[in-house]
C-alpha cells in the first residue's frame, strides 16, 4: 500500500507524538505513523490525505479550505529547495531514517518552517523540535 500525504504534513510527521485534534483523529494518525515506520511508500497528494480521514466527515472541516492548501505549497516549495528536488502532487518520497534526520534539523534550525506559520500547533511542534523526545512516534524503518 501507499500512504498518502499533502505537502505540509510532511512537516507535521517530523513532530508527531501523539496529539491531534480528537482521540479518533490520534487513532488514525498513530495507524499512519506505524505504517511510515513499516516502510510504506509515500505519494504527495493535493488536499485532505490519509491523515486528514477522520476530519473529513466534521461539517464544517478544515482540511477542505485554502489555508492548508497554502500551507502545503509553501511546504512544497521549501521542502523542493532543500531536498533539490521538485516535490509536488504525484511525487513519491521515502520516509526513512536518514530523510527524517535531515528533514527535522532543517525543520529545527527554521528551514522549512514557513509553512507552520499560523498553526495552532506551532508552538507544540516547536518544542518537540528542540529536544530529545522518545514519545516521537515516527522513527523511520531501519
Amino acid at each position: 500500500m501507499t500512504v498518502r500525504l499533502r505537502g505540509h504534513h510532511l512537516l507535521c510527521i517530523l513532530t508527531y507524538v501523539g496529539k491531534g485534534y480528537s482521540e479518533r483523529f490520534v487513532k488514525n494518525y498513530d495507524r499512519v505513523a506505524e505504517r511510515l515506520d513499516a516502510g510504506e511508500s509515500v505519494v504527495i497528494v493535493d488536499g485532505p490525505d490519509d491523515i486528514c480521514a477522520p476530519l473529513l466527515s466534521d461539517e464544517d472541516a478544515h482540511c477542505v479550505r485554502s489555508g492548508p492548501a497554502e500551507r502545503d505549497r509553501s511546504a512544497l516549495r521549501d521542502l523542493s529547495e532543500v531536498f533539490g528536488r521538485d516535490l509536488r502532487a504525484g511525487s513519491s518520497v521515502v520516509i526513512d531514517k536518514d530523510w527524517l534526520q535531515r528533514a527535522r534539523e532543517l525543520f529545527r534550525s527554521g528551514m522549512v518552517r514557513r509553512a507552520c506559520f499560523g498553526c495552532e500547533w506551532h508552538d507544540l511542534c516547536t518544542d518537540v523540535s528542540i529536544a530529545t523526545r522518545p514519545d516521537l512516534r515516527i522513527t523511520g524503518q531501519d
